[in-house]
């Protein structure tokens, strides 16, 4: 059973990590900071695209309209924590 809280734990934690690379790099694009030209650029946006845009997309249909303001990934990492020390409770 350890091995199993285990690897859930550290695939919410991986899931998070990549919601915040994906915001980051947002904001970076944004400013103009990162060139989305690049080829491995834009193959580690298109990824962190694909895995996080599934999760956020309904959450962002639910949110109101903030001004250009995305809070989506904050609520997500919030609800990854939460699911986190959820399941350290459950499982110690």
């Amino acid at each position: 059973m350890n091995a199993l809280f285990w690897l859930v734990d550290t695939v919410l934690w991986l899931y998070t990590v990549a919601l915040i690379l994906g915001a980051g790099l947002s904001w970076l694009i944004a400013f103009g900071i990162i060139n989305t030209r690049n080829q491995f650029i834009q193959i580690i946006v298109d990824f962190l695209d694909r895995i996080t845009e599934p999760v956020l997309a309904p959450i962002r249909r639910l949110l109101p309209n903030l001004g250009g303001v995305d809070i989506s990934p904050l609520i997500v990492i919030l609800l990854l924590i939460f699911a986190r020390r959820l399941l350290f409770d459950l499982f110690y």
